[in-house]
């Protein structure tokens, strides 16, 4: 159909803008497919994240506290432009005549007049989000009906923290810390599940948080609605995604969980436990204790050889290290796409070939 004629990068580009919502469903025809090939077991499977860089600069990203101060610049800065304007009018009324010149503002005054609208949509925009997480932590606490030993805890403020942040580029990015380098770099949080036998990815999610431990349950989800109900046996994930409720949660749903409940350090031996469990004892000694038996590290040294060396091969060989879309949505389609096409390679590479008739 294309004569042996490749689309160059503008159609491309295009083509993924106009259809960006369509690498959602394709993904999961990519995972039938997959399975089809024999090629996912869900025997076990290995989950985690990785942070992407979004499609913006963290120097384009302000603070709260900044904004203020920003905002009183800009106000009194318009303030001068404007009396200034006012003046030359005047003396400009005086020696040409009344209306002989047009009334358009200066370019210097557009900018600020501009500059200062974003800066109070951008104050608004955290002053929203910051009442939204208040009401959010608000109404999780009264559903769990938890109860704290100790002191009550901290009120969430229904104001923005001083240090919140807003990037004008792509306000729905935050700033991250990356786990490989170290750095704080504007990004999305984008975990994944993993079937080890051919390192297939069997769900997907971009997040804003850069906490892993809201993560687990929506990826749990998004797994049984791309497989049309099936799930695994067992799930393995590192300490990040750790939580009382994300092991009952993956319980209930009948899959074995082998949560890492702190770091290991590496070479560090570990000596498998002895003796029967206290019957005091809480979900996350239990946790660490199974942890500690000899099946309980093959499960996480499966976790380690089978999520990790994915992402190692999207960014590392493929080069995925930035999105180049932007927004959440947006970025959630991309990343999609991204592995979807892993998966591709994978069945690819497996010389499968569709069985005919």
């Amino acid at each position: 159909m294309s004569a042996d004629r490749p689309p160059d990068h503008d159609t491309i580009a295009e083509s993924r803008k106009r259809h960006w919502q369509a690498p959602a469903a394709l993904f999961v025809q990519v995972l039938q497919l997959c399975r089809e090939a024999g090629r996912v077991k869900l025997g076990h499977v290995a989950l985690d994240g990785t942070k992407v860089r979004a499609n913006a600069s963290k120097h384009k990203a302000m603070s709260y506290d900044r904004m203020k101060e920003k905002e009183k610049e800009l106000e009194a800065e318009v303030e001068r432009l404007l009396a200034l304007a006012e003046q030359v009018d005047a003396e400009e009324d005086a020696l040409h005549g009344k209306g002989k010149r047009g009334d358009e503002l200066p370019k210097e005054l557009r900018f600020r007049q501009t500059r200062l609208a974003k800066i109070r949509q951008a104050k608004r925009a955290l002053e929203e989000r910051a009442r939204a997480e208040r009401d959010e932590e608000e109404k999780r606490r009264e559903a769990s009906g938890e109860k704290h030993k100790g002191p009550a805890p901290k009120e969430v403020p229904d104001t923005p923290s001083p240090k919140a942040q807003y990037n004008f580029t792509d306000p729905e990015s935050r700033i991250m810390k990356d786990g490989a380098t170290k750095s704080f770099e504007q990004s999305y949080n984008c975990p994944a599940v993993v079937d080890p036998y051919a390192q297939i990815i069997v769900a997907t999610h971009v997040t804003q948080e850069a906490n892993d431990k809201q993560q687990g349950v929506p990826l749990v989800e998004k797994m049984k609605e791309n497989l049309a109900g099936d799930k695994p046996d067992e799930l393995s994930a590192d300490n990040g995604y750790f939580s009382e409720d994300n092991v009952t949660d993956l319980e209930a749903e009948e899959i074995e969980p082998f949560l890492a409940t702190g770091r290991q350090n590496h070479g560090e031996h570990v000596l498998s436990p002895r003796g029967r469990i206290p019957q005091n004892a809480t979900v996350k000694e239990r946790m660490a204790r199974k942890l500690r038996t000899l099946r309980g590290r093959g499960a996480c040294k499966k976790r380690k050889q089978t999520v990790e060396p994915v992402f190692g091969q999207i960014k590392d060989a493929r080069g995925f290290w930035q999105f180049l879309l932007r927004l959440l949505a947006k970025s959630a389609a991309e990343w999609d796409l991204i592995c979807l096409t892993h998966n591709l390679l994978k069945l690819h590479r497996s010389r499968w070939k569709v069985q005919t008739a």
